[in-house]
């Protein structure tokens, strides 16, 4: 199943708290959205990361914004003033990925309360994902109608950016230490234990083939052709799963 197309209608504004500039932007099926450019520094594997551990999260339960692929085409940067944003637009021309707003958001924090079930299921989530951007320097947790919601997975799936030269072993991801460490759930690691069988049977092959279907042919840009890298980032997560698991937090590793 691939991600809704819409092509981007007027650029609003930049996103300055991130490293990677995003905007928010609107588009041809009136939606508004966070754009993660393609021509920003932190390159493809980026947009490919958030597609397939967005779809990880949604099958664990866990909320995350609906994503699109957004469509950039030359006019929209015509009446941006900002040379810096003129210049990603530009750079960024064709397939972009779109992140649903929620408008009225705010960051989450420690007066925010989560269920041990929740707070495990993140932790299982950002172990098993690789993912180091989840600290409470940077939560990239947004707090909308009351639930909480999990964005920015740029940052997980980091062998990816092996992958220049040719596909590296999966094996040395299977067991590769994940430190909970500043983690904003490292209150729930004594709860995992117990999920982390349960969880991890929820990513099924069929699974793992559904969410890297979603990542478009435009952003698999690698050694090999399109439907190897997504053979190869299948691979590298069943051996993640399949190994002995010692990238699991323990209680008292915080």
């Amino acid at each position: 199943m691939t991600l809704p197309r819409v092509t981007a209608t007027r650029f609003v504004a930049p996103l300055r708290e991130g490293g990677s500039l995003p905007g928010i932007v609107e588009a041809d099926d009136l939606g508004t959205y966070v754009c993660k450019f393609r021509g920003a520094g932190q390159g493809l594997g980026v947009l490919v990361a958030e597609v397939i551990v967005s779809g990880l999260a949604e099958v664990l339960g866990l909320r995350t914004p609906s994503l699109v692929e957004i469509d950039l085409t030359e006019p929209i940067a015509r009446y941006e003033a900002d040379q810096e944003v003129q210049d990603l637009l530009n750079a960024s021309l064709g397939l972009n990925l779109g992140v649903d707003f929620l408008p009225g958001s705010f960051g989450f924090d420690s007066s925010v309360e989560v269920s041990p079930d929740f707070g495990a299921r993140v932790l299982w989530l950002d172990a098993f994902t690789a993912n180091v951007d989840r600290t409470w320097r940077n939560p990239n947790l947004l707090v909308w109608h009351g639930d909480v919601w999990l964005i920015d997975h740029g940052a997980a799936l980091y062998f990816h950016h092996a992958w220049a030269s040719g596909i590296t072993d999966p094996a040395r991801f299977a067991d590769q230490p994940w430190k909970v460490e500043g983690h904003v759930m490292t209150a729930f690691t004594d709860v995992l234990g117990a999920m982390a069988g349960e969880l991890a049977d929820l990513v099924t092959d069929d699974v793992l083939v559904e969410v890297t279907d979603r990542v478009p042919d435009e952003w698999l840009v690698g050694p090999v052709g399109p439907d190897e890298l997504r053979a190869a980032y299948r691979a590298f997560l069943r051996a993640r799963l399949d190994g002995a698991r010692s990238w699991l937090p323990v209680r008292g590793a915080a």
